[in-house]
């Protein structure tokens, strides 16, 4: 039991970070849109660092897991649970991305992203890798 409230109370601050990071990315003029938009943006990053064979295996296995957990039915929260159901899949992501840039740098997450620059942009301050 306690370690269910534990792995709730994570989980519910993890989501005021992620609100927080949203509401910060509106204050400085982000739109819902360009936030909303980065959705298919980061799935074809992920699908496309996951089979660059320049990164290091070990980083690699992080954008698997972050797509398996993904694309999984069920997860740790369901998505269908409001807001908080898919925070959990926003970190996963945010997980893999962070560590995959720190690991192998900016050039290798430009190369392969295809949205906008200005989605690349706060792709990397939400994940902490901003310059």
């Amino acid at each position: 039991m306690p370690v269910l409230i534990g792995l709730a109370a994570t989980l519910a601050a993890s989501c005021l970070v992620l609100g927080a990071f949203t509401a910060r990315a509106v204050r400085r003029g982000t739109s819902l849109a360009e936030i909303v938009r980065l959705v298919p943006d980061l799935a074809r990053l992920l699908m496309r660092l996951s089979t660059d064979r320049t990164i290091p295996v070990r980083l690699r296995g992080r954008v698997f897991v972050a797509i398996a957990y993904n694309v999984q039915p069920v997860n740790l929260i369901p998505d269908f649970v409001p807001v908080i159901g898919l925070a959990d899949n926003v970190l996963v992501t945010l997980w893999a991305v962070r560590s995959t840039v720190r690991g192998v740098g900016h050039e290798a997450i430009s190369r392969h992203w295809t949205g906008t620059p200005a989605g690349l942009a706060l792709l990397l301050r939400f994940a902490g890798c901003a310059d």
